[in-house]
């Protein structure tokens, strides 16, 4: 595995809340994160099926615009009950004309989940995979998971995205109930970042 020695990251996002969550997990690091949107890039198009696939896209894209290493991150939820979904779709479940709204994708969750009459525990997964690439191509990717349970009606006002629905194993909060800092220990993206810190050692 490579390790990273620039200490100047680019991270391809526009997502704030997921930006500031990984600012924190390299903080320690000594690296310096800036986000795509600071930098005015283009969200390019995922046209892929898989996190990994859309996140590949997502990394190239950034470091061939900036020749900065690039660091994609793409995550979403899959339930259990809905076969899978809305896995790579999570952010389009949540699109209006005016932006996007994850209340609406959570009531459209939990919609379905009750026209199917799945029983509870109505289970998940958030799911979070990294691909780093580097200015000669060279990519490592990294894959981070986090089982739970859905609950409604929507708990807490921390967080982001499907945070206010989603129970992780083992706590009786959602992740949205959580500090960002107890989030961070246990969250999908942390998983993934606790693989992706090989890079440091």
């Amino acid at each position: 595995m490579r390790r990273l020695t620039e200490r100047r990251l680019l991270v391809a996002t526009h997502n704030a809340g997921k930006l500031d969550e990984l600012r924190a997990l390299f903080a320690p690091h000594g690296i310096d994160v800036v986000g795509a949107a600071e930098l005015g890039l283009a969200e390019p198009e995922e046209t892929e099926m898989t996190f990994l696939g859309n996140a590949r896209i997502k990394a190239r894209a950034a470091m061939q615009a900036t020749g900065l290493p690039a660091l994609a991150d793409d995550s979403g939820i899959s339930v259990d009950g809905l076969d899978g979904a809305p896995g790579v779709h999570t952010a389009d479940w949540a699109e209006t004309q005016t932006g996007r709204d994850f209340m609406q994708a959570m009531t459209r969750t939990w919609r379905e989940l009750e026209a199917r009459a799945v029983p509870e525990p109505r289970t998940a997964k958030f799911h979070a995979t990294f691909v780093l690439v580097w200015p000669d191509g060279h990519e490592e990717v990294f894959e981070g998971v986090v089982a739970g349970r859905l609950v409604w009606p929507v708990r807490g006002e921390l967080g982001h995205g499907y945070d206010p629905m989603f129970v992780p194993d083992g706590q009786d909060r959602t992740f949205a109930e959580m500090s960002a800092e107890e989030k961070n220990r246990i969250s999908h993206r942390a998983d993934a970042f606790r693989k992706l810190q090989a890079i440091f050692e």
